[in-house]
């Protein structure tokens, strides 16, 4: 769809003027809702579509809506660190990861040729693709032996603009870290301080400067760069919590109001933005977090890492992020982002970006039955059904991971498991 003056119009500025995209089309049928629900969504904020539309089409490429009364998304973190480049197996665990249901996949190379690690994963998936760009700029910087505190606005914005050419679908960036949130921080001490990666580095720049964020300050620039792409801004938590001892803190929420004021600015420019939220947060404070996002973001998607909800579990943080996963997206996060057993630990092979995946989406599950949505429930009710009938091979379909249940199951057709045997409590003649 093109505009007056031949460029091509945004998803938002088709919505405004109730125009439905193919894209809509195809998010509304994947979701089982009408097209004008999705423009609708798309129109206020509520919905994105990830969707670069400098993408070359193909017929396997899935387009995806993330937001408000849709299917809860998980997304899966890959890529390279300065200690570990492998580009075949980074092709791997893309391709894992959607085996097992990624809806998306970042792309967060920091070792290696991470520009050609970036395009072969764009190439590789059939899901929309994301980067934190700046990791891009701080590599090319050491590489020539310089530092990131010396990088300008400019750069930042050119690295931007490379990626979404490339085909970047969205982008995370760190524009509500401003000085007034690193002075609250500063002020009350966190346990562990900044654990975001391009938050630090971001919260460095300042500081050895004495300047504001240039990602918050050039924000006009952001979103007119991402506006010709039809991008989706994914605005970062650079100030996200890393520990429960430092949940929901005065600078976390400092900077979510200054989220909710850049989402409000982009939606106004007809760009579509989504909030990204914490961290390590127990029980009792999810659903407070999901509600503060939701009222000072207006509603717009909610995209939250994990959160995991104790700090106990290394190994096993693909469970504490499934049971806050779980709680978030029950009260309101649209995407999860998946957390891997290698959390905290190390970088994540094969099978934990299986289990991180199918952790996430167990959890995403859970929520929608918890919401009510029909779809999800009657899967359930199938599955049970199933087994009440001893159908093996429907169980085995409708299961969340298939070749799980191959590996494991012990009954032949129509005969009871190895749990029970014929004291199964199903046999009893009632």
């Amino acid at each position: 769809m093109e505009n007056v003056k031949g460029m091509q119009m945004t998803q938002i500025e088709s919505a405004k003027k109730k125009i439905i995209t193919n894209e809509m089309q195809q998010v509304a049928k994947d979701e089982q809702v009408s097209a004008d629900f999705i423009r609708k969504g798309v129109a206020d904020g509520t919905i994105v579509i990830l969707k670069n539309n400098f993408r070359l089409p193909t017929s396997d490429f899935r387009i995806v809506g993330i937001g408000k009364n849709l299917k809860i998304k998980v997304n899966a973190n890959i890529g390279t660190s300065p200690m570990h480049s492998n580009i075949r197996y980074e092709k791997q665990k893309v391709l894992t990861a959607i085996k097992y249901g990624a809806d998306a996949v970042m792309d967060l190379s920091t070792g290696g040729n991470i520009s050609q690690i970036r395009k072969m994963v764009i190439e590789a998936s059939t899901v929309p693709v994301g980067t934190v760009p700046i990791y891009g700029l701080i590599c090319e910087l050491s590489r020539r032996k310089k530092r990131f505190v010396n990088a300008t606005a400019n750069q930042m914005l050119d690295e931007i603009e490379k990626q979404l050419a490339d085909g970047i679908d969205f982008v995370t960036v760190h524009c509500g870290l401003t000085l007034k949130a690193l002075s609250i921080l500063k002020k009350k001490k966190r346990l562990v301080g900044i654990v975001s990666r391009g938050g630090s580095f971001l919260a460095e720049w300042m500081t050895y400067n004495k300047k504001e964020n240039p990602l918050y300050e050039n924000f006009d620039k952001l979103v007119s760069i991402v506006k010709k792409y039809d991008g989706v801004i994914s605005l970062g938590d650079g100030l996200r919590p890393g520990c429960i001892a430092d949940n929901t803190d005065a600078a976390q929420i400092e900077e979510l109001k200054t989220l909710g004021h850049l989402q409000k600015y982009a939606l106004a420019r007809n760009v579509q933005t989504m909030i990204e939220g914490p961290g390590h947060v127990p029980l009792n404070q999810i659903e407070k977090n999901i509600k503060l996002e939701k009222r000072y973001c207006h509603n717009a998607p909610f995209y939250v890492l994990g959160p995991l909800t104790t700090d106990i579990a290394p190994g096993y943080d693909h469970i504490t992020s499934a049971i806050g996963g779980a709680l978030a997206g029950y009260y309101g996060a649209d995407f999860l982002c998946y957390v891997t057993p290698s959390e905290h630990l190390t970088l994540p092979d094969l099978e934990d970006v299986k289990n991180g995946v199918v952790a996430s989406r167990i959890a995403a599950h859970s929520a929608e039955i918890a919401r009510g949505y029909k779809n999800s429930l009657r899967r359930d009710y199938e599955l049970s059904k199933a087994r009440k009938n001893f159908d093996w091979k429907k169980q085995k379909e409708l299961s969340i991971n298939p070749s799980e249940f191959e590996k494991r199951i012990s009954a032949k057709s129509k005969d009871v498991c190895s749990m029970c045997g014929e004291f199964c409590a199903m046999k009893r003649k009632i």
